[in-house]
């Protein structure tokens, strides 16, 4: 993850596994694990990367969406793995989760969902990789006391990812 010039993330912080994903974080790049006390390490994407320099019409737009789309909950406990050894826990229901990323792929097309390299992109919440002592079931043993993880989805928040610069620079609440 070294040698980031910096990406923006639209995301859902999950502050309930926040410290166990942090500290992840910090084994892989500790230039990624952030100060600011309202970034959420643990997060799912809603759409990333998006604008490196939004306009006020642009987050204006982000947070019509916001005010648009009602509050609403979620379960985080399924660990599943995608092909590539990503380790990552599916919401349940998602539906919601990718409603809001079709909202926000409609307003800025320029800017599909992870650059637009996977077709069915799959609301989840990054956890870890498949490596040497990395498994799902040690994952799933490590957060055996935390899941599963009830989360009240009621806002988006605009992430700047870099080394070393990590933070919020804004933040939506749902209706």
């Amino acid at each position: 993850m070294t040698g980031s010039s910096g990406h923006s993330v639209l995301a859902v912080g999950v502050a309930e596994l926040d410290g166990w994903v942090r500290a992840r974080t910090a084994h892989y790049d500790a230039s990624f694990v952030s100060s600011d006390p309202a970034f959420a390490h643990a997060h799912i994407t809603l759409l990333a990367p998006w604008l490196a320099e939004p306009t006020r019409a642009d987050l204006d737009v982000v947070a019509r969406i916001a005010t648009e789309t009602p509050a609403f909950d979620t379960v985080l406990g399924r660990i599943e793995t995608f092909p590539d050894g990503l380790i990552h826990l599916r919401a349940d229901p998602d539906r919601p989760l990718r409603v809001l990323t079709r909202a926000l792929t409609a307003a800025f097309p320029w800017c599909p969902p992870y650059g637009g390299e996977f077709g069915n992109v799959v609301p989840h919440l990054t956890l870890d990789r498949v490596a040497d002592g990395i498994t799902p079931d040690t994952v799933a043993a490590d957060l055996a006391g935390v899941l599963p993880v009830r989360l009240r989805v009621d806002r988006i928040d605009l992430q700047w990812w870099e080394n070393d610069n990590c933070h919020v620079r804004e933040s939506w609440k749902l209706r």
